[in-house]
């Protein structure tokens, strides 16, 4: 506050030019002026409580309806459907892991066998139920916050991502523990 303002307890002068209804820059104006800047009547003071909204479809409770979200219900619940055909067709495939490495290997150029079978089945069953794992996970927490009224279609998604990471790193284990494998990598 510099010297020149007013104290706040005062109100601020107002000035004698020009002569106007509407108060110039920097004055304060009264409610009146300001309704009438806005063409807004004032508000009529009651003594009693204005009554609370009712929903027609239940006469008893007084909340009202919360907007339907049904393109993001379809687009969640899709993202999932999606997910689980396929966890469901992934998880036997990681099962049987040397199959799957096999697979693998003659997809990437490599031509040898999979040796590791001991390790690769041990973390390709890991990963078989880190995706299993992810999309129950994934379901119920989507599930709550459709239930809630939130917006879901983003959950499917994120749970997705974190998902096939954890379960990358558990396929990555067993190929990279591939003699053949990791000799074609450093070749």
């Amino acid at each position: 506050m510099t010297d020149a303002d007013p104290p706040p307890d005062e109100p601020r002068p107002r000035r004698a030019e020009p002569p106007g209804p509407s108060p110039r820059y920097g004055e304060y104006a009264t409610p009146e002026e300001q309704r009438a800047a806005i063409r807004e009547p004032l508000p009529q003071v009651s003594a009693s409580p204005a009554p609370a909204p009712v929903s027609h479809r239940h006469p008893h409770t007084a909340v009202a309806a919360r907007p339907s979200r049904t393109a993001d219900r379809i687009i969640t619940l899709a993202l999932l459907g999606y997910g689980l055909v396929t966890v469901m067709s992934t998880v036997p495939q990681l099962w049987d892991f040397a199959e799957f490495a096999q697979t693998w290997m003659r997809l990437a150029g490599i031509d040898a066998t999979f040796t590791n079978t001991t390790q690769g089945e041990v973390w390709g069953r890991i990963g078989a139920i880190a995706f299993l794992v992810g999309w129950v996970a994934t379901a119920l927490i989507s599930w709550r916050s459709l239930m809630a009224r939130r917006v879901s279609w983003w959950i499917p998604l994120v749970g997705a991502i974190a998902t096939f990471v954890v379960a990358s790193v558990c396929l990555t284990v067993p190929l990279l523990g591939d003699p053949a494998i990791a000799g074609s990598l450093g070749a």
